[in-house]
């Protein structure tokens, strides 16, 4: 019996040393996963504080965005309006034009053909200038 008793003491005392060898290593396994705890932290905290500098730049974003809007539709409707003003403009310059021309060809004798392309630019410019002193008259309350 008493070698029954040594094999049974000889077999815990084994039991008991790889349980021991198996707590050292779940201890180092135990120390690593802290480790990386405390790195996975870390590695949240920074995630969480980029996403805050991201949601204050897209926050920038959108207000920068908005007064854009703001300013390039100013600008849109200040740009018709000038566009159709300057194509008033142009449209009172062809009727200006036409009337010179109406002029220029009044002043000329009834003999002399009409050039084939236009008008004598020397004559226009002196039927312009007619035009002009007339205008000026009329609205000094000068009679021409």
């Amino acid at each position: 019996m008493s070698n029954f008793g040594l094999i049974i003491e000889s077999l815990v005392a084994v039991l008991l040393l790889l349980t021991i060898a198996y707590c050292i290593m779940l201890n180092k396994r135990l120390t690593r996963l802290r480790s990386d705890e405390m790195a996975l932290k870390a590695t949240i905290s920074e995630l969480i504080t980029a996403t805050e500098i991201a949601e204050r730049a897209i926050a920038g974003l959108k207000v920068t965005v908005r007064e854009c809007d703001q300013g390039l539709g100013e600008r849109l409707r200040t740009a018709e309006r000038f566009s159709t003003e300057i194509a008033r403009q142009v449209e009172a310059g062809s009727e200006i034009l036409s009337r010179l021309n109406q002029i220029v060809a009044a002043s000329r004798p009834a003999s002399a053909a009409p050039p084939a392309i236009a008008p004598d630019a020397q004559a226009t410019a002196r039927a312009a200038q007619a035009f002009a002193a007339r205008a000026r008259n009329r609205d000094h309350g000068i009679a021409a």
